[in-house]
């Protein structure tokens, strides 16, 4: 039986902070490999404010192709219609019925995955790994961690968390820098900063960006 991550986002653009999260917990837990799955079409937010589906994930396919132990998949970009993480969880419990999922996510998903759809789908496909980066105490955590595994975890335990570093990266900082004619290396893989170069993404300012 393999340990499977998986990490989901718009990735609009995949930056270090996703490749350094997924790296920490994968070693946190051991995992065999992390699967980064790009969201197709976000029914969270407005899908003109993000890149199409394939100029995404070929941009992170780009960022973890140097790694032989993370995978880029394009099944929520294939998919049409809104993108759902209980369907993706489970067509991948479906296709890999002898693996063991851990969906990799924020701290900050814990207080607002009871109003994803079908948050008990998700429960049953995966284990929640959530990276508690500092802006809510410890404790606070393990008190919502009780609350949800109560209430949609029908086999119990289902939600680790994992101390991890703040760190002050995200595609908004990326996409309003680039917007500026601000550099962003290092906040990239020049594999991607490259690409967003030749192709000219993200240089018309606009504030109306929802951070991803």
């Amino acid at each position: 039986m393999r340990k499977i991550g998986i990490m989901g986002g718009t990735f609009n653009p995949v930056h270090v902070g996703h490749l350094m999260l997924a790296e920490w917990v994968r070693d946190a837990l051991k995992l065999n490999e992390v699967w980064f799955v790009p969201t197709g079409s976000s029914y969270m937010k407005d899908s003109r404010e993000i890149l199409p589906g394939r100029e995404r994930l070929i941009m992170t396919e780009l960022a973890v192709k140097d790694n032989p132990l993370f995978r880029c998949l394009d099944i929520e970009v294939m998919r049409e219609g809104a993108s759902y993480s209980y369907e993706t969880l489970e067509a991948l419990k479906q296709t890999c019925p002898e693996d063991s999922f851990y969906f990799i996510v924020g701290a900050d998903c814990l207080f607002t995955i009871g109003n994803w759809k079908y948050p008990e789908r998700i429960f049953d496909s995966c284990t929640l790994a959530a990276a508690v980066r500092g802006e809510v105490s410890m404790a606070e955590m393990e008190d919502r961690k009780r609350e949800l595994e109560e209430k949609f975890c029908s086999q119990g335990e289902r939600i680790q968390l994992i101390p991890f570093p703040n760190i002050p990266v995200s595609s908004t900082l990326i996409r309003q820098r680039v917007s500026r004619g601000q550099s962003v290396r290092y906040l990239v893989p020049d594999q991607v900063l490259s690409y967003i170069e030749e192709k000219g993404f993200y240089r018309e300012k606009d504030e109306s960006f929802e951070k991803a």
